[in-house]
């Protein structure tokens, strides 16, 4: 409780800066639409700057820094926590247990792991896997935003109450909003897309039960009817 108080305290403090929130001016001209070589040059070099970031504390304790990754056309973007042990170590995301389960999943709904994006909302990874702290997840965020908006995904996958509650600005627990279907805009004059708050893979190996397994699997299925793909025979 009192680490979501600091969340939304922080949250306040910043919600002047435009950079961190949408909805707070209003754009009249809407820009071109970016070619795809530009867009993959923009992450590349978001992942540039994100591995020499030194915002917060979590930029001097890291080994290395976790950009994302995956395909810059992806339709399903999941968005995690933030870097264990295994992704510091590598550099990649979710490549860990946690990772090795969401590659499960991912398979498991008729898709491969380049066919999605894959990042975190924090790129560093906090000591002892702990949860990010607000500032921390301040400071992260305007990177998280710029790389959805230049993906562009029709459906965010939200791995985990950190994630769900910092895209959706909300304290309700992920047991509330799980398999729900939430509006998520880039900016102010896109219509919103759809972002699907679920389980962390982490709490179903933490938690691994038949009941759980299935409400991560329903959440899946109705992200692949939202994009009109049909449920992989099993």
């Amino acid at each position: 409780m009192a680490q979501e108080a600091n969340l939304n305290k922080v949250f306040d403090q910043h919600v002047k800066l435009e950079e961190f929130f949408t909805g707070f001016s209003v754009k009249k001209d809407k820009p071109p639409q970016q070619p795809q070589k530009d867009i993959i040059a923009e992450l590349n070099q978001l992942a540039d700057e994100v591995k020499t970031c030194q915002k917060c504390v979590l930029g001097t304790t890291r080994t290395n820094a976790v950009p994302g990754e995956g395909n810059p056309n992806a339709q399903i973007v999941f968005v995690g926590e933030g870097p264990g042990a295994d992704e510091d170590a590598q550099g990649r995301p979710f490549v860990g247990r946690s990772g090795q389960l969401l590659d499960k999943i991912i398979i498991a709904m008729g898709l491969k792991r380049s066919d999605v994006y894959i990042c975190n909302i924090v790129k560093c990874r906090p000591p002892e896997n702990r949860e990010p702290r607000p500032e921390e997840i301040i400071s992260c965020l305007p990177f998280l935003k710029r790389q959805l908006g230049l993906i562009r995904p029709k459906v965010i996958v939200a791995l985990g109450a950190p994630a769900a509650k910092t895209l959706l600005e909300t304290n309700k627990p992920i047991g509330q909003i799980r398999g729900k279907f939430f509006d998520y805009y880039f900016d102010d004059f896109s219509p919103p897309v759809k972002l699907m708050p679920t389980y962390h893979p982490a709490y179903l190996l933490r938690n691994y039960s038949h009941e759980n397994r299935m409400k991560v699997w329903e959440d899946m299925k109705t992200v692949l009817a939202e994009l009109g793909l049909s449920v992989p025979k099993r």
